[in-house]
Parts: C-alpha cells; sequence; structure tokens
C-alpha cells in the first residue's frame, strides 16, 4: 500500500509542478487566439499601437443596455467583446453599459439632455410572438480620458437599410469607432490645416460642424491668400508650416502668385483637398418668381495647374436619374404651408463603392450642381473614390435651370453609355510644377519643379462640404437636410479624406475590415418556434437525461458485483 501511496504523491507533485511553470511561461507571454473565420476580434497594429498611448484609466460608458431585438443584441455582444480585446491589451481601459432611461420619471428629461449632446436615439420594434413594443435605444458609447470627452457612435446609419443590414455593417465599423475616440483623446495634436480663403470660398459658418469635428483631431485655421499679393515669398514661407490645405468652393479667379504658392506648397509635401465648382449655379437663385436661372461656367485660372496635376474640371453638370428629392411648396393646408418631395435631378445620390478604406462602409452621399472630372494620362496614380450611376449624363453649360423640371420623366435611352461619371479623384505620386520651365510670378529661392511623393483629393463639387442652418442661423450637421430631414455621409467621408491625407499612424485602413455576421431569420424562427424551443432547451435536458441515466446504470452495474 506504501508504494502506491507514494506513486500517487508523486504523479501529483509532478502535475502541481507542470501546472506552475506552465502559468510562469504563461504570464511572461501574452497571446489571444481568434478561432473566428473573418478573424473579427483581432486587433490591428494601429489599434494596439493607439492603446500603448493610453498610460491612465480610460473610462467608457456603453448605452447599449435595455430590452432589445435580435439585431441590437448582437451588436451589444459585439460591442462587448472588442471592448474586452482593448482591455486585454491594456488594463487602463475600463467600460460599464448602462441604460440611460431606466428610470422612468427623468426619463424625457435624460433624452432631451442626450439630443442636446448630439447621442441622438432611435426607436425599434421589439416582436416576441406576434406582439410588438416600441424602445427607444441610444447606439451610443462616451470615452473620457484625463478630463477629455468623445462620443462614440454604434450604429451607422445607411439610407434604404434594414436593421439587421446597419448592424452587420456597424460591427464592421466597431474597432475603427473606438480607435479612433481613444486616438483623440488620448493622443496630442499634432499635424495642422489651413482653411484656404482670398477667394470667395465658403463661409466659416457655412462649413463650421466639418471644421469643428477637424477640430478634435488637429490644427486648424484659417490661411488668407491676400497677403500674397505683397509678401509672396512670406506667405509661401508660412503656408509650408501646415500639413493639409483645404480649398472649399472659390467663386474668384485666382492669381498667378497665388498659384505658384499653392504649386510650391504642393511641391513641398503639402496635402491638398480641392472641392470645386466649375459652373456658377446655386440652389438659392431657383427660389424666385420664375424659378429659374442661368448655370454659366467659372473662370478660376486653375485649368493649368490641374492639367499638370493629371485632371481636369469640365464646366459640366451632372444629370443623374439617382438623385436626392428637394421639397417645393404645393400649396397650403389651413394655416400651414404643404411641401412636396421631387427628385432633383441636378443633385445625384452617390453610393461609393470600391475598397478604398476613404470610401468603405460610407453612406450615400449628397452632391448638388456637380461637375465632372476628366482623367488625364501622366506619371500620377489616380483612383476614382466616387462616381455618378449608370444613369446618369454631362449637361454643358451654359444651361438654363428650372424648378419645373422636377416634373420630367427622362428615358433610359437618353443615359446609353454616358453614367459612371466620375465625381472625386485620388491622385498619388511625384506631382510636377505647373511652373516647370516658365517665368515665375514671382522670384522664389526655394523653387522646386517637381515634387516628392504626395497626395491630394479633388470633388468636383463645393457642395459637398457645407451644412445647412436651422432658423436661428445656428449650423446643423453636415451631410443633413432640414428640408427632407435626410442624413447623407458627407461628413464621414470627408473626414476621412482628412485622416488618409494626413493619417500616418494607418488609423483609416481600419475601415477596410469585413466582418462577416451571421444574423437570425426571423420569418424561419416564427414558421418552426416550437421546433426551435425544443431544439435549444429540449434537446440539452434530454441529452443529460440519458448521459444521467447511463452514468448511474454503468455504475451500480460495476459495483453490484
Amino acid at each position: 500500500m506504501v508504494p502506491v501511496k507514494n506513486k500517487n504523491f508523486k504523479t501529483v507533485l509532478f502535475t502541481i509542478s507542470i501546472l506552475i511553470l506552465i502559468n510562469g511561461i504563461g504570464s511572461q507571454f501574452f497571446y489571444r487566439f481568434d478561432l473566428t473565420q473573418d478573424h473579427r476580434y483581432t486587433l490591428s497594429k494601429t489599434s494596439l499601437q493607439i492603446l500603448k498611448e493610453v498610460k491612465e484609466p480610460l473610462i467608457i460608458d456603453v448605452f447599449l443596455k435595455g430590452q432589445f431585438p435580435g439585431e441590437f443584441k448582437k451588436l451589444q455582444t459585439e460591442t462587448q467583446q472588442i471592448l474586452e480585446e482593448f482591455k486585454a491589451y491594456n488594463k487602463n481601459i475600463t467600460f460599464q453599459f448602462v441604460n440611460p432611461i431606466e428610470n422612468e420619471e427623468e426619463r424625457d428629461t435624460i433624452i432631451q439632455s442626450f439630443l442636446e449632446r448630439g447621442l441622438t436615439p432611435v426607436n425599434v420594434t421589439v416582436e416576441d410572438k406576434g406582439k410588438q413594443t416600441q424602445e427607444v435605444v441610444f447606439p451610443w458609447a462616451i470615452a473620457t480620458y484625463n478630463g477629455r470627452s468623445t462620443k462614440v457612435p454604434l450604429l451607422k446609419n445607411i439610407m434604404g437599410a434594414s436593421t439587421a443590414e446597419k448592424v452587420v455593417s456597424s460591427v464592421q465599423h466597431l474597432e475603427y469607432a473606438f480607435a479612433n475616440a481613444f486616438n483623440t483623446i488620448a493622443k496630442a495634436k499634432e499635424k495642422k490645416v489651413a482653411v484656404i480663403k482670398g477667394n470667395g470660398e465658403l463661409h466659416d459658418l457655412q462649413m463650421a460642424d466639418f471644421i469643428k469635428q477637424v477640430r478634435e483631431n488637429y490644427f486648424i485655421g484659417t490661411f488668407t491668400l491676400d497677403s500674397v499679393a505683397k509678401k509672396p515669398n512670406e506667405s509661401l514661407a508660412y503656408l509650408k508650416k501646415y500639413d493639409l490645405a483645404i480649398i472649399a468652393k472659390p467663386t474668384e479667379k485666382f492669381s498667378d502668385e497665388e498659384k505658384l504658392v499653392l504649386d510650391q506648397f504642393i511641391m513641398n509635401g503639402g496635402k491638398t483637398l480641392w472641392l470645386i465648382d466649375q459652373v456658377n449655379i446655386e440652389m438659392d437663385s431657383l427660389y424666385n418668381d420664375s424659378g429659374a436661372t442661368l448655370a454659366y461656367p467659372f473662370d478660376l485660372n486653375l485649368n493649368d495647374q490641374f492639367f499638370k496635376y493629371g485632371f481636369r474640371i469640365n464646366p459640366t453638370l451632372v444629370k443623374d436619374v439617382m438623385a436626392t428629392p428637394i421639397a417645393l411648396a404645393t400649396g397650403e393646408k389651413g394655416s400651414a404651408t404643404q411641401y412636396t418631395q421631387y427628385p432633383w435631378f441636378y443633385s445625384p445620390l452617390v453610393y461609393p463603392a470600391g475598397k478604398n478604406p476613404i470610401v468603405s462602409n460610407v453612406d450615400a452621399l449628397k452632391f448638388e450642381f456637380t461637375n465632372g472630372i476628366e482623367v488625364l494620362k501622366n506619371d500620377i496614380k489616380k483612383t476614382v473614390l466616387l462616381q455618378s450611376s449608370p444613369y446618369s449624363k454631362l449637361v454643358g453649360a451654359p444651361v438654363d435651370i428650372n424648378l419645373n423640371m422636377v416634373t420630367e420623366r427622362p428615358e433610359q435611352s437618353d443615359f446609353k453609355n454616358t453614367g459612371n461619371i466620375p465625381l472625386a479623384l485620388l491622385l498619388r505620386g511625384k506631382f510636377t510644377s505647373v511652373y516647370k520651365n516658365r517665368v515665375l510670378p514671382f522670384a522664389e529661392k526655394t523653387f522646386q519643379p517637381a515634387g516628392k511623393n504626395n497626395k491630394m483629393i479633388v470633388v468636383a463639387d463645393g457642395d459637398i462640404i457645407r451644412n445647412q442652418l436651422d432658423k436661428n442661423y445656428q449650423p446643423l450637421e453636415l451631410g443633413y437636410d432640414k428640408w427632407t430631414n435626410k442624413l447623407y455621409g458627407n461628413k464621414e467621408f470627408l473626414m476621412n479624406c482628412v485622416n488618409y491625407l494626413l493619417d500616418d499612424s494607418g488609423l483609416i485602413n481600419i475601415r477596410s475590415k469585413e466582418v462577416n455576421l451571421p444574423l437570425l431569420d426571423k420569418e424561419k424562427v416564427y414558421q418552426d418556434y416550437s421546433f426551435i424551443q425544443w431544439i435549444t432547451v429540449g434537446l440539452p435536458i434530454l441529452i443529460l437525461g440519458i448521459f444521467g441515466f447511463l452514468f448511474t446504470y454503468l455504475r451500480k452495474r460495476k459495483y453490484s458485483a
């Protein structure tokens, strides 16, 4: 008996020693295994790098708690999973799920406070065996770090998509949403953005929401080209201190001196976002007694510069059957004016396509009196980011525009082989100066005839950055149309452009991540409700009962002898 006991003791001691050794080795190494087919829980190198910058407690309040339908339960689960991944790599990350309207007495007050902070709720229908109830859901999170807070959108707005489709898109967007929020509040601002003024560009109030959003991650300020006329060299030297220049809908001609300053900014590595209209036409000019106006070409004196870089914005208007609506007064009912929505073919509804991270997973955009971009051949690599639908065509300017056009019923034959017109273009490479082998408008000792590797984005519509104003002349969210109560993806697209042009940490590339998320088929569940209930609840109990019976039977049989 003694040798047997000694043998058992040695076995137990050996097992304990092995476990201690494995734990000791495991404490020195950290690795998590992601067995999902799409690797949805594997954090990118960019996210891990951002997490390393978090040295203090970072608290996340997630407002996805309550009675939700299956799709939102899936979003809740996936949000918790991705946050647990963040926490596993950095113990300073803490999170909690909160139901903000759990207290019915304060429900209305809390909802109003959330609305004031821009945390818009969504109404969802909860169904249970034919019974329907309405619930308010706040698909948002708030991340706080060192006294700074930022909101994190958890549900993407996709026009015309079902709730299930929105959830799939949102889950794909989760890592980027949280990583971008962490980067915003934990990393000090470094890059500088210049909003170019002096040539009739949009007023700051007309792009206030965009400026506010950019300010969260970058320094942003106004750079006026008026100083170029008197001090061109000093103006160029000052502009070189910026990393990105945004030219938003200029309406006045650029002088050669101003063009050289912008050209040399580009040659020295400065990024540019061109938002250009080549045709003079505004929606406001149509709201007159005749409901008509003349659209005519702009002369911005930029054609030769654009040609040298590898593209041309033609003085044409894109007419697209895939259009956004406008609301027109059609009469009065009682004391209120009645509005009817009509498709406006000069306001294309553009659905982003392609795998480029700038447009990946972005909702449809609203354009207004946009022009067509002609892609020219040179050594610059060009990527079409946005284009019109197959049922679109170009209309040359000058041309009369009339609100009566809303009654048009275009024929499909009118758009044969005329569509897919480029509206936004990404250019990458070594740009050549428009003033190479030409007399310079002013003497510049640091003149560069050719630049280093660089990139720029061109959009043939200045209004894409314009936000509407409410009745108190306060800026509304960029992309929101107050007349039709629709929210378009303009803001997300433009912020992606800025991030792409300035991002040296690879944050924008997280947007390319694809997730294959299986969702529950409600119709199938309702049809086979009793059977599925038996499979999910009864079958495990039956298997457990059979196992218990066999275990008891075999045990009695073994020891009864």
